[in-house]
């Protein structure tokens, strides 16, 4: 899921659903005892200091070894991923012109919350809920923060697209809302997303069974009742009635 038009030979690392290295699209794996070096720089804005790093990734081990473990990593990684990483005695430093997909979609929300979406950022959104979660089943400090927070600016992102492309493309505002839904279920502003582009779609039955399926979910759940507001969206179909 990239929000942006990508020239030839361009390098993106993934840490969505990663992490992986791409060389025009062609995925290129990266070692085992590599992968969390490169995260932990493409996480701190491409950059970050040798003894930060080593510090952080090898917590347990005394410095002079945690210093040649990182030279190790290092070491395979620019041997299979073409010098991804310049070094020097301090700082490590992502090559220029290598992106990072967490960059890049957070560019894509910006412009999408921003009202200046291009007609491409209008054509892009996920194909699953996998493509939301920054490196997936990894449990450090330094990423858990960084994917909740991504995570949520996604999620806000394909609500708002959804919401755009409502009134004239209301299956693709169906499939943006559906994303978010599926990711997290209990988020009324997801729900409320898809509602609405299925009553744009004109398919008034379809959002009265999300509508009582969501109720279901949170009566099960969290024993509450959706917001007023969200009920009120049925209104024409409920006929007023106070319940579903």
């Amino acid at each position: 899921m990239l929000g942006d038009r990508l020239d030839a030979g361009t390098v993106v690392v993934h840490l969505l659903g990663g992490p992986f290295v791409s060389i025009d699209a062609r995925r290129i794996d990266v070692p085992e005892g590599s992968k969390r070096l490169l995260a932990f720089v493409a996480l701190n804005d491409g950059q970050v200091s040798r003894r930060h790093a080593a510090g952080t990734l090898w917590p347990d081990v005394v410095d002079l070894r945690a210093a040649g473990n990182l030279r190790s990593s290092l070491w395979r990684l620019n041997r299979t991923c073409a010098e991804l990483i310049e070094a020097d005695k301090a700082t490590l430093t992502l090559r220029d012109g290598v992106l990072v997909d967490a960059d890049l979609v957070s560019a894509w929300a910006d412009r999408l919350e921003a009202g200046t979406a291009t007609a491409a950022d209008l054509a892009v959104h996920p194909s699953g809920t996998a493509a939301l979660d920054l490196l997936p089943g990894w449990y450090d400090d330094w990423v858990l923060g960084e994917r909740d927070r991504l995570r949520q600016r996604l999620l806000h992102a394909l609500e708002v697209m959804s919401g755009r492309l409502a009134a004239d493309r209301p299956g693709e505002a169906v499939s943006a809302a559906l994303v978010a839904v599926a990711a997290e279920p209990l988020r009324e502003s997801a729900q409320r997303a898809l509602i609405e582009a299925h009553i744009a779609h004109g398919n008034w039955g379809e959002a009265a069974h999300q509508f009582a399926a969501y109720r279901r979910l949170l009566a099960d759940e969290l024993g509450v009742e959706p917001h007023p507001a969200l009920t009120g969206l049925l209104r024409p179909v409920l006929g007023g009635r106070r319940s579903a």
